[in-house]
């Protein structure tokens, strides 16, 4: 006689998500909790009416602080000389004078300066990624005796404004303790006082900080130098916050004026910021060409943050947590 077991009646289903498993929220609510407007409010008429008035007076007055500047720019750079001296001005051109343009690149001789600024970027570039990848790796992970003191006397020079800096900059390069070399009218002017900078070296630590000591202790025993350990694995491993860097150090020296303005006084090596800025007090360049002139100088420099403004932001939030 075979003695079967009674049949248990299936478990009931427990409503809501499976362990482990985040509750996934409705297609309509979804995005809704990102807002500083609470969900219950959202979900009222007089709550959607007042956040999306809100939210599109201020893109519109966002975008206007942002985008009028670089729309007076361009079309006051195709206006003729006249109409762009109207008083009230024309907001909308009412004469188009493209070759404005072309006369600007020819006459400002803007070819010259340009390319000395690709070339000091492009150079300051390189030396601060040499200067600030070397000091940051040191720090974090080489870790010298007064370390923290350096790291801490670096950060330090970020509390004060860069107009302080001037003068001890200045006769620095104009007479290099030790060699006693003056670089005035040289590229090693602007490169070597933008090789120290505190930020990049702290954003470069920083991420190294989060790189496991375990894979380099690894690297080490197989032989690896410190060099070849930096080479081989630190830096392939650091590439989105390189990529930051590398933006701000471009975009650093090719927008900068003041510092290129003290010690480039040498007309044919100036950069392109400070030779317009000294051909605007002549009466022999128009204003239109001059605006011109600007749009020219700005359009590199709008193209590299439009093509890397994600890597911008994910760089410098890739080592800022662990996990």
């Amino acid at each position: 006689m075979t003695i079967t077991a009674p049949s248990r009646p299936p478990l009931p289903k427990l409503a809501g998500p499976a362990p482990g498993r985040r509750p996934s929220r409705p297609a309509g609510d979804r995005g809704a909790g990102r807002t500083l407007i609470s969900d219950t409010e959202l979900r009222r008429t007089r709550g959607k009416v007042v956040y999306f008035s809100v939210l599109t007076v201020v893109t519109i007055l966002f975008s206007l602080v942002f985008l009028f500047p670089l729309y007076w720019m361009v079309t006051g750079a195709v206006k003729e000389p006249a109409e762009f001296a109207l008083t009230p001005p024309t907001f909308v051109p009412e004469t188009f004078e493209p070759q404005n343009y072309a006369l600007a690149w020819d006459r400002m001789n803007i070819a010259r300066y340009f390319g000395n600024t690709v070339f000091y970027a492009v150079g300051g570039w390189l030396i601060q990624l040499v200067v600030d990848v070397g000091v940051a790796y040191a720090l974090s992970k080489l870790r010298p005796i007064f370390g923290k003191l350096v790291l801490g006397l670096m950060l330090a020079s970020l509390m004060l404004p860069a107009a302080a800096l001037l003068i001890p900059a200045y006769l620095t390069v104009t007479d290099v303790p030790i060699f006693g070399v003056n670089l005035l009218n040289t590229p090693w002017a602007l490169w070597l006082p933008a090789a120290a900078n505190a930020f990049n070296i702290y954003v470069l630590k920083r991420f190294f900080d989060q790189i496991p000591n375990d894979l380099l202790d690894s690297a080490s025993l197989d032989g690896a130098g410190r060099l070849r350990v930096l080479w081989h694995i630190v830096l392939p491993l650091s590439r989105p916050v390189l990529g930051v860097v590398s933006i701000f150090a471009i975009i650093g020296i090719w927008k900068d004026f003041l510092w290129p303005l003290l010690v480039l006084q040498d007309t044919e090596v100036q950069t392109i910021s400070v030779a317009l800025s000294r051909l605007s007090n002549t009466s022999q360049v128009p204003p239109t060409e001059m605006m011109a002139g600007l749009v020219i100088a700005s359009i590199p420099m709008i193209v590299i943050f439009l093509i890397f403004q994600r890597s911008i932001i994910g760089g410098l939030s890739a080592g800022s947590m662990k996990g």
